[in-house]
Parts: C-alpha cells; sequence; structure tokens
C-alpha cells in the first residue's frame, strides 16, 4: 500500500494544477484520492467531508491544501 502523503511530503512540483476540479462542487481540487476503482478529486472543504471514510481503503492519499496557504501569501 502507498503511504498517505501531504504536500510537504512531495519534493516535486505540486501534482495538482487548476484543470483538476473537486468532484463535488467544481472548485479547484488540491486532494486526490487514488482507490481500487480510480481516482476522486477534491476541494479541501470536501476533502474534509469525505477523509473518514476513504481514507481506510485508499491506495493514496495526496493532500495538497497546504498550498492554499502559499498560494495566498504570494
Amino acid at each position: 500500500m502507498t503511504s498517505l502523503n501531504s504536500a510537504s511530503d512531495i519534493t516535486t512540483m505540486p501534482q495538482l494544477n487548476g484543470l483538476d476540479r473537486c468532484d463535488s462542487c467544481g472548485a479547484q481540487a488540491y486532494v486526490r484520492v487514488r482507490l481500487q476503482s480510480g481516482e476522486l478529486f477534491f476541494c479541501g472543504h470536501h476533502a474534509g467531508q469525505v477523509k473518514a471514510a476513504l481514507e481506510p481503503t485508499a491506495l493514496e492519499w495526496l493532500d495538497e491544501t497546504d498550498r492554499l496557504i502559499t498560494d495566498q501569501a504570494n
């Protein structure tokens, strides 16, 4: 099983961009969840709502929500 990652664990450029959209509301996605059945994308708000349900079965949880603070500071 791939370990769950936070954006601070990633040493490369962000993997998500402005074209990645939340599957719940259409806002920019900052979280990608890989499951056996495929990928889901979420904004920070909706990722928080589904985390407890999806995290136990997630193959990967890529969380780049810390970019929200970094992006606003620039």
